[in-house]
């Protein structure tokens, strides 16, 4: 009798260890829809719950284009209100000048769908379909590009205007899957782990690609000294254990070497110095403040070979940002 007991007991806790170690696994895993994205060179991604948590009691009433109204009306599916994650792989164009422009998309999104009325809406608009892994993928005509989009789960659905099928069935390949915690991309598999925790933002890979200019990056009009190539790694967390708080945004710079994450820290930390002499004279406004408040706190090291910047977002910049209210007009009416 005393054996079985103790037999019973070694089979429980064997059973604890594995469920504890599945639990952690999972819980140090990417989010299951960046890890469907497929082999891309930057990635994105937005958990929108606690943003919608923070912010949609003050939240303005949008002019809606026609057409999206016309989605809504036939879905049910309001994106402003339904979408609670959005993962974006990001695909550097050989050709810049092509109908892609520099940079293609895939993504997974990740929400409340009404999946007859989506089905629906996909059958009434493609030019084409395909079925692939049992997944129905329709062909939308956007601009003179294809979009593909298919419905992956009951709360899923994946878009790409990748030139062919090849992302889209990567997306569904990586669907089969989905239950390795560690599956992924290469550039999720080697950067994911850098991630803070709780993060409800962030990105990684060669971040410049949208947003080069003449194959410089810029900000507040300033070139930075910075190849458009260069990987980052970028995430937004709590600054403080409420929610409710302001957001720590930190980015990282991975340089080549040492030397050169050097030199970038200084050059960078040259351009903040002349940034917040550049705002210093700036009239009192919710952006300016917020502006001033982002320079004020930041800061920028050097770890290595990797240049690191932490800022705090002041709690009201995503309202700012989302209602578009920081000029000064604004913030004149509503003192009124």
């Amino acid at each position: 009798m005393l054996r079985r007991t103790r037999r019973t007991l070694w089979i429980v806790a064997a059973v604890l260890l594995v469920l504890a170690a599945a639990i952690y696994l999972r819980f140090k895993a990417p989010p299951e829809a960046a890890r469907l994205l497929p082999e891309s060179d930057g990635i994105v991604y937005v958990n929108l719950r606690p943003l919608r948590a923070l912010v949609h009691k003050n939240l303005k009433p949008v002019m809606r284009a026609p057409e999206y109204q016309g989605f809504i009306d036939a879905t049910g599916i309001d994106w402003e209100r339904d979408l609670e994650e959005a993962a974006v792989a990001l695909h550097r164009m050989p050709d810049p000048h092509g109908p892609n422009g520099p940079v293609a998309y895939s993504m997974v999104l990740v929400g409340k769908l009404n999946g007859k009325a989506l089905a629906g809406y996909l059958e009434a608009h493609a030019s084409g379909r395909e079925t692939y892994e049992g997944h129905t993928i329709y062909s939308l005509p956007s601009e003179g590009r294809t979009v593909r989009v298919a419905q992956i789960a009951y709360d899923m659905v994946a878009i790409s205007n990748f030139p062919t099928t090849e992302q889209i069935h990567s997306i569904l390949d990586r669907h089969r899957t989905a239950a390795l915690p560690f599956s992924g991309s290469t550039l999720l598999a080697e950067h994911y782990s850098e991630m803070p925790l709780l993060s409800i933002a962030w990105g990684m890979g060669e971040i410049g690609l949208p947003f080069t200019e003449d194959g410089s990056i810029h900000v507040l009009g300033m070139a930075l000294p910075l190849e458009p190539d260069t990987t980052f790694l970028a995430s937004v967390n709590p600054a403080s254990v409420n929610w409710a708080g302001a957001l720590r945004l930190r980015v990282v710079e991975i340089a080549a070497n040492d030397a050169t994450a050097a030199s970038q820290a200084a050059s960078l930390n040259m351009l903040l110095s002349l940034a917040r002499g550049a705002t210093a004279g700036l009239g009192s406004n919710a952006a300016n403040n917020s502006l001033k408040e982002v320079l004020r706190t930041a800061q920028i090291t050097q770890n290595r070979n990797r240049v690191v910047a932490i800022a705090t977002l002041p709690q009201n910049l995503p309202l700012q940002m989302i209602n578009g209210s920081g000029n000064g007009d604004a913030e004149n009416r509503e003192s009124k």
